[in-house]
């Protein structure tokens, strides 16, 4: 679901993509429910598209999302987008941590607290769906299971 949920540049909050066409999106705010036109040159990213930095190589964002919902057992954060930075990065490194101290800053990790609240007041899949192109990818890659 995390591949129709986008952050929007300019835009507090979260969008659902609704529909697309040949220069223009439409996308609803999980905050209001609200619909509004996007444009080819506004920045749009999907939540699946998202990555953090670690020491050794950047997570997916849905993985960092589902070790949150793990610790927090699907309920929201037990610490807030306004607290502190420093209470943020400890929690933080509580869910990962080996973060990249020197590329994620207080501003993602606020971010990251704030979306993961939004998708769990909205009941929204913290999971990325494969396209139909990757599917039927994965199906001709994939060798018949014969037994012997």
């Amino acid at each position: 679901m995390l591949n129709k949920i986008l952050s929007v540049s300019g835009k507090s909050g979260l969008f659902k993509l609704v529909s697309t066409g040949k220069n223009i999106s439409i996308v609803e705010s999980l905050n209001d429910a609200k619909r509004y036109p996007i444009h080819a040159n506004d920045k749009a990213v999907a939540l699946s598209d998202v990555s953090i930095y670690t020491k050794t190589d950047d997570v997916p964002l849905v993985e960092v999302l589902n070790k949150i919902k793990d610790k927090e057992n699907g309920n929201k954060t037990s610490v807030s987008p306004k607290d502190s930075s420093n209470k943020m990065f400890a929690y933080l490194a509580e869910i990962l941590p080996d973060y990249d101290s020197e590329r994620v800053y207080a501003s993602d990790v606020k971010k990251l607290i704030s979306w993961y609240n939004i998708l769990i007041e909205n009941n929204i899949d913290l999971v990325v769906e494969k396209s139909d192109s990757t599917e039927q990818s994965d199906a001709e890659n994939s060798e018949p299971k014969t037994e012997e």
